[in-house]
């Protein structure tokens, strides 16, 4: 890895081909789905070592509430166990937890876990890993086009106001730079309905590795492709 190049402060993941790599070995799917677990530890302990501030990793969207219905519960109780589990250790490595999309849609006990685990992370400062679920970015626009939308219309808000900040203000990621780096596992060149505004000038990596075999090795080479890019922002390297 560049050293002593510039690193990403903001990676995004999308966690792709847990179903893939089951069938793969002739498992059921929730089998890979399990196996993902082990990889997210891989991912926050290599964003650590590199002292990457801020993780966000696409666990749920929207979406996946059409999927099959024993799919979907054994989903909701792996993420109930990971809340459970894995606490100890984000809390022992100074890790903040957060979550972001329509998280009222999941199982009231899960809300709760979720409430209690932003709650005791809070004061942490080494990283801060945000869990989408139940996201889409469509709604997440769509949620703040309400929200400004009521803002005008009490009078708190004149459209004239309305910016670019206006409106990441009232994203579910308020108060998240946006993302460097986008890493998608599996090899599938899509963005999946994944924070649709953040990632206007975010760098995308795909690698065709499946989201369980995914390990530290993997995120160092992700960002050092990262930082053998150059980021222009939609000038040239002659106007920057």
């Amino acid at each position: 890895m560049t050293t002593n190049a510039l690193r990403p402060r903001h990676i995004a993941v999308i966690m792709d081909g847990n179903g893939r790599w089951a069938e793969q070995r002739r498992l059921p799917r929730i089998e890979g789905h399990r196996a993902g677990v082990e990889s997210i530890r891989e991912v926050l302990r290599a964003a650590h070592e590199l002292e990457i501030p801020y993780i966000t990793l696409y666990a749920f969207s929207n979406e996946n509430w059409h999927r099959p219905k024993e799919e979907v519960n054994f989903l909701m109780r792996l993420l109930s166990d990971y809340l459970d589990k894995e606490f100890e250790e984000l809390h022992k490595n100074n890790i903040r937890f957060q979550a972001i999309g329509r998280t009222d849609m999941l199982p009231e006990e899960i809300q709760k876990k979720i409430e209690k685990n932003i709650k005791a992370t809070e004061h942490n400062t080494a990283l801060t890993l945000t869990v989408a679920l139940s996201y889409s970015g469509r709604l997440e626009l769509v949620d703040a086009v309400k929200k400004i939308s009521e803002k005008v219309a009490r009078g708190q808000l004149r459209t004239s106001e309305i910016t670019e900040a206006v409106v990441s203000e009232h994203l579910y990621t308020q108060g998240l730079p946006d993302p460097d780096l986008l890493i998608r596992t599996s090899g599938e060149m899509r963005i999946s309905n994944f924070l649709l505004w953040q990632m206007s000038y975010t760098e995308i990596y795909v690698t065709d590795v499946l989201w369980p075999d995914f390990r530290k090795q993997h995120f160092f080479e992700a960002v050092e492709a990262y930082q053998k890019r150059e980021r222009r922002f939609g000038r040239t390297h002659l106007t920057r």
